[in-house]
């Protein structure tokens, strides 16, 4: 689960991590009453789930109430990189003299935290990475012990050669470390960390992503889930039994168990195509989830073939074929559909399904390789 950075911004408030003085705005006027207030050099910037707002214009300095109320006509409503901007924050523009990264995550081949840390920060650390790799200092965290004094001013002393700014630095570690353990995050960052020009160390973007499996028992973070359109899709298809995961492509994809998704995904690929979607029906497959898979599948725009490849083992391939001639007969399907059933009840399956001429394959091959030429065809 994403959070937004105004969001991150409360929680390093929470955590006693400095930030800049700042107001959540979702009109014009809203940005021109909180100018006001502070009265002195502010920026603007879109609040989306999705990085690079700075390159696309998502992010602008207002010397005055004027040039706020400007640059906030120009974010909002603003498309950056699919997402629209519906609310900005309004912060204090403080005076940098130096940016750096610091972040925390899982690093799974150490099985333990990754501190992260860069003199190269305020631009996406994922460019540093691929262009300078040598620029990110990474240390892990023995989870047994936490982030101790020793190794936070060891990282401290690796970006900063004034002591007063170590001292600043090491009880910001040590607090976004904690923030880290205890709301079962599993990426925090900070970019920038910042030496403003009264010498001062803070946090003036954060970018949180949090463990979807502990969010039962991290109910204030749960809270701060403000879901996009896909996001929204998944949770109501596992409200109705089904597990959907939206991708890029354009073959909508229809299968029973996650193993077989996953295959069913490889096998496409294979062969040159891109599928849409991860969509597993699960295991024992009445036909109103065929159907409500089939709604599913028909509400992704790019979506131009819809491959369905089940292999009946708990699950019937009648049941499965039910659902679909009831899915075809309630909503108007203009896509082709490219269908293999094999395993419990397959021909039962194929004879329920045989007076809608749809074509069907023997093998999940043969079912990509069709709906990629239909695809093609389409396209």
């Amino acid at each position: 689960m994403k959070i937004h950075e105004y969001q991150a911004r409360q929680l390093f408030r929470q955590y006693a991590i400095p930030v800049p003085d700042d107001v959540l705005c979702y009109t014009a006027g809203e940005v021109e009453k909180a100018a006001r207030d502070f009265n002195r050099m502010v920026v603007v910037k879109a609040q989306v789930l999705v990085g690079g707002r700075g390159k696309a214009g998502g992010v602008k300095l207002a010397k005055t109430v004027d040039e706020a109320v400007i640059a906030a006509n120009k974010i909002l409503g603003m498309d950056i990189k699919g997402f629209k901007v519906e609310k900005v924050l309004v912060a204090d523009a403080v005076e940098i003299n130096k940016e750096f990264y610091v972040g925390l995550t899982i690093d799974r081949n150490t099985k333990s935290v990754l501190f992260m840390a860069s003199t190269e920060g305020g631009v996406e650390i994922e460019e540093v990475a691929k262009e300078n790799p040598a620029a990110i200092l990474k240390i892990p965290i023995d989870t047994d012990l936490g982030m101790t004094d020793f190794q936070a001013r060891k990282i401290a002393f690796k970006l900063f050669s004034d002591i007063n700014l170590v001292k600043q630095a090491v009880e910001i570690f040590k607090k976004l470390y904690k923030l880290f353990i205890e709301n079962d995050a599993s990426l925090v960052e900070i970019n920038p960390l910042v030496i403003t020009d009264k010498n001062r160390v803070m946090a003036i973007d954060g970018k949180m992503t949090f463990d979807d499996n502990a969010l039962f028992r991290q109910i204030d973070i749960e809270a701060l889930n403000e879901p996009d359109e896909d996001e929204k899709k998944e949770i109501a298809a596992k409200d109705k039994g089904l597990t959907y995961i939206r991708l890029d492509g354009n073959i909508g994809c229809m299968v029973n168990g996650a193993g077989l998704a996953m295959a069913t995904m490889d096998v496409i690929k294979y062969f040159g195509g891109n599928p849409a979607n991860f969509l597993d029906i699960g295991g024992s497959s009445s036909p109103q989830k065929v159907v409500d898979a089939m709604n599913l599948l028909m509400s992704d725009k790019h979506v131009k073939v819809i491959m369905i490849n089940i292999f009946g083992g708990i699950t019937r391939c009648d049941d499965v074929a039910r659902g679909l001639v009831t899915a075809l007969d309630q909503m108007k399907v203009t896509i082709p559909i490219v269908i293999r059933l094999s395993g419990t009840n397959a021909e039962e399956g194929l004879r329920i399904i045989s007076d809608y001429n749809l074509p069907t394959v023997n093998s999940l091959s043969e079912a990509a390789q069709e709906a990629i030429r239909l695809c093609n065809l389409v396209n």
